[in-house]
């Protein structure tokens, strides 16, 4: 049997049917996809954050994409499903204020002194600019963005822009996944961000640009990026953590900018 006709009947039997059968099938076909979100959110998640949680919430993510997809507007549903089930779990750890006051704090001190410090240097400043700015040891603050990490993983999946026609809206992260499926209207949104990303990512330095482009468009796991770069799965978090406030932060800039 042809896996791509099978799914195709599916969808129809499920669109135009409104067979039961089609929808649940068709959920237990692209649960994998809960997995592979899941896991990804799960390496830089704080330790009492249960991956099982996170799968749980993606679930019906995965369900809502299913429910809304309009399979004859063009998109891939991978595509459309993963943004839903991504959106999901961050909407439920966000209602559950499961990140420390304090370490919102330290996520806005490290967000101050790079900006400084970028402003100042014109350029992105190393470890020990950034430590040394704030009173730490170069230690301290690898401690400090392995705390903040999971802060900038839920303010870089924010959303950038309002919601066209009722589906989600783009986020940064999905600007750093080479899809060519977007919808005419996604498109010209997706390129204008892509031209503002690219110059935050050239000021990146080499580590930082190897770590975004292997979490983000190859989809490797941090506990993997440590493996490809010879670092630990803690040091690759750190890496990801800095170099995603610095990305927020030219972002923000060329949006005022441009507004």
């Amino acid at each position: 049997m042809n896996v791509d006709s099978e799914i195709c009947r599916l969808w129809h039997a499920h669109k135009y049917g409104r067979q039961q059968s089609a929808r649940d099938e068709l959920i237990l076909h692209y649960a994998p996809l809960v997995h592979f979100v899941a896991g990804r959110m799960a390496a830089t998640a704080p330790s009492h954050v249960d991956r099982s949680d996170l799968v749980g919430y993606g679930i019906f993510g995965l369900i809502d994409a299913v429910e809304r997809f309009e399979p004859e507007r063009g998109y891939r549903f991978e595509t459309y499903a993963i943004a839903r089930i991504r959106g999901n779990i961050l909407d439920e750890l966000r209602s559950y204020d499961w990140v420390p006051r304090s370490v919102r704090a330290k996520a806005r001190a490290i967000d101050t002194a790079l900006g400084e410090l970028q402003s100042e240097l014109h350029r992105s400043p190393t470890e020990a600019e950034l430590a040394g700015a704030m009173g730490m040891t170069t230690d301290e603050l690898h401690r400090a963005l392995s705390q903040v990490a999971v802060v900038n993983l839920v303010n870089f999946d924010t959303a950038l822009g309002p919601v066209i026609d009722g589906d989600t809206s783009l986020t940064v992260g999905d600007t750093l996944v080479d899809d060519d499926d977007q919808a005419p209207d996604h498109q010209v949104e997706l390129e204008e961000t892509r031209r503002a990303l690219a110059e935050a990512i050239d000021e990146l330095s080499i580590r930082e640009r190897d770590v975004v482009s292997l979490y983000y468009h190859d989809g490797l796991t941090l506990a993997e990026i440590g493996e490809v770069l010879g670092v630990t799965e803690s040091r690759a978090c750190q890496i990801h953590g800095k170099a995603v406030a610095q990305l927020r932060r030219r972002l923000a800039a060329s949006e005022r900018a441009f507004a």
